[in-house]
């Protein structure tokens, strides 16, 4: 006989409940919405001319707020920076995660992130959906340009993400008043311009001699992400005008071989020494043959050019080449002198250190740190003695002039006038600001 028993039905989970009370919820929701549109449509704040019509755009509209891929809406958020001495662990104790996954969670970030890289004052972002079950993520910002997501359950993953970053063409131009960085900023940049300015005109622009009234012209990348600025990129083109002498630096876009910044007729920017060892600094004192000595109180010759910075400042070869003495003595302190080729050597006296593996036969590279600014030996304050020798003799480097360089060979002219053609029409563009006038002039 046919067996007309109903199989046994097994109970509904919690999820399943969970979901068929949603939907439940949801058309009994509808249904009211509708009831109400029928009968009163004004009642909810739709502005329409003819009742009986009520346009979708009507509703209120909640957008999430959404930050490092996560809906911040659906958690607890607790959004702090990190504090001088804090470490990640007393961070995460204090939302309820235990030893054991802190441990592991450095395990897995090591690979990835060290999480003895957490610096003073960057952001982090605490991510919880039940807090009294403890965080579920803690992501950290170590800059704009990207983040790092630890999962604090599950598998405890630690991913480190880059933020895709979107670049834009600027030109823009400032005029010298006080200092490069104060017009820098007064045109609305971050000090980056002013360090990637000096990279591109440092041969031929000594920075250390800026006067009122010398005026810039830039054309670079704009870094943006999401809509905002987040850095300088690299500067495409460079002018600057001293009022008696203008300085163009294009940067070629050749093959690995001839990629660099070049003058208006394509010879290298690269006179093969740099105007200064130490960027952003002042000259302190000059080479003079009669000098009242500071601190041996009695004259001598002070074959050098003094550059003040803070201590700590790089400072960089201003010439290829190899080095034949990195040492101490009383009264050079620790210095490096290197030996460029056989007619010119350069000395860099009083550092507080050496750069890594720095020392005599090491060949160095131009612009290449070679140690940082001290005042170790004979000296008063923090800076570096630069001495120049040609043909065995100290002389005064800021008085040479060097020969200049061969010009790009013929088959890459082409390209390169195209393009500082294209650069050149950029920069004319840009109209300068207006120099502040003072009281006194007027």
């Amino acid at each position: 006989m046919e067996n007309t028993e109903r199989p046994e039905r097994r109970p509904l989970t919690r999820r399943q409940k969970m979901i068929i009370g949603g939907t439940a919820l949801f058309i009994l929701c509808l249904v009211t919405t509708l009831t109400l549109l029928k009968t009163n449509p004004l009642s909810l704040g739709a502005s329409v001319q003819n009742a009986d019509n009520v346009a979708l755009g009507s509703f209120p509209v909640t957008i999430p707020t959404v930050k490092y891929g996560f809906t911040l809406d659906t958690f607890a958020v607790t959004q702090d920076t990190f504090r001088s001495g804090e470490y990640l662990g007393d961070i995460l104790l204090r939302h309820k995660i235990g030893y054991s996954t802190i441990q592991q969670l450095a395990t897995n970030a090591d690979t990835v992130f060290k999480i003895n890289r957490f610096r003073v004052n960057r952001p982090y972002m605490i991510l919880a959906q039940d807090t009294a079950q403890g965080a579920d993520y803690f992501v950290y910002e170590p800059s704009v340009y990207e983040y790092v997501v630890f999962h604090l359950k599950g598998d405890l993953l630690v991913e480190r993400i880059r933020r895709p970053v979107t670049t834009v063409s600027v030109a823009k131009g400032g005029v010298i008043e006080s200092s490069l960085w104060s017009a820098v900023k007064k045109i609305g940049e971050t000090p980056e311009l002013f360090v990637k300015l000096e990279d591109a005109l440092q041969w031929s622009v000594d920075f250390n001699f800026m006067q009122g009234g010398e005026t810039f012209k830039a054309v670079y990348d704009q870094n943006t992400i999401e809509g905002q600025n987040v850095g300088v990129g690299f500067v495409r083109a460079a002018y600057w005008d001293t009022g008696d002498t203008a300085v163009y630096a294009i940067y070629y876009e050749g093959d690995k071989e001839h990629e660099g910044y070049y003058d208006l007729e394509g010879r290298p920017m690269n006179k093969g020494f740099l105007k200064s060892p130490v960027k952003a600094s002042r000259i302190s004192s000059y080479y003079n043959l009669n000098r009242f000595h500071p601190i041996l109180k009695r004259r001598r010759p002070h074959f050098g050019t003094d550059y003040a910075a803070p201590r700590g400042t790089p400072i960089q070869a201003v010439g290829a080449g190899v080095v034949s003495i990195a040492s101490y003595t009383k009264g050079n302190g620790n210095y490096v002198k290197i030996k460029h080729d056989d007619t010119y050597q350069t000395q860099y006296l009083h550092m507080n250190g050496f750069a890594k593996g720095i020392k005599a036969g090491t060949y160095v590279k131009q612009g290449q740190t070679i140690g940082y600014v001290g005042s170790t030996g004979l000296a008063t304050g923090p800076h570096v003695c630069f001495r120049f020798w040609k043909n065995g003799r100290q002389v005064n480097h800021l008085n040479l002039n060097f020969p200049p360089p061969e010009p790009l060979p013929e088959s890459e002219l082409e390209d390169f006038f195209a393009q500082r053609d294209r650069y050149l029409a950029e920069l004319e563009k840009v109209v300068l600001p207006a120099p502040r006038i003072s009281d006194a002039s007027q």
